[in-house]
């Protein structure tokens, strides 16, 4: 049995030198819904802050100084799959940001 508070965060970052949040929007949103297809990840954009949200989890992508920054916290049933959803997000992240 797993108790109900275990949690896990996550940040990710990649360098998106001289692209700004609506240059990566359009790229951003494609290389998500590739890597969670099926609705598994929702995404809601407010400005320039990209908010994701799925069972256990919520988290936001941002383009700060240069970088594109993506934090989460995991609450179970996604706490028990940080290492492939970091995997997913940090796949969608770099392949927007050229890496």
């Amino acid at each position: 049995m797993i108790p109900s508070g275990v949690m896990a965060d996550l940040k990710i970052e990649f360098d998106a030198l001289g692209e700004s949040m609506a240059e990566i929007r359009p790229r951003l949103d494609a290389a998500l819904a590739k890597n969670f297809p099926g609705g598994m990840l929702s995404r809601r954009w407010e400005g320039e802050v990209l908010h994701l949200s799925g069972p256990g989890a919520a988290g936001t992508i941002v383009f700060e100084r240069g970088k594109l920054v993506g934090q989460a916290t995991l609450r179970p049933p996604a706490s028990l799959m940080k290492a492939m959803i970091e995997e997913r997000i940090a796949g969608a992240l770099r392949d927007v940001a050229g890496g």
